[in-house]
């Protein structure tokens, strides 16, 4: 995988992030495919999801990269304060 240089500061190479909307009714639903796609890059790297930022987060290694996998647990159109938070602590923008 090729990714830009990592910028001064910055403790990871990637932010992905997954958008979904919570509850039973939207799983496995196209709108969730956001959440899908990182927990499938989770599950393939080994990575252990925990609770920040008022979502879901993982860090794995990917091709040596340091990437950080996150899903906000709020509804899509509410998730920017989540990607805000994880990207202000990871230096990312």
């Amino acid at each position: 995988m090729r990714l830009w240089p990592r910028r001064h500061g910055t403790s990871l190479d990637l932010l992905v992030t997954g958008l979904g909307n919570p509850g039973r009714e939207y799983a496995r639903n196209r709108h969730n495919v956001g959440w899908m796609v990182v927990d499938e890059l989770a599950r393939r790297h080994g990575g252990t999801w925990r609770s920040k930022f008022n979502s879901q987060l993982a860090e794995v290694r990917i091709d040596g990269h340091k990437v950080a996998l996150l899903k906000p647990e709020t509804f899509m159109n509410e998730s920017g304060r989540a990607v805000q938070a994880a990207a202000k602590f990871f230096k990312v923008d």
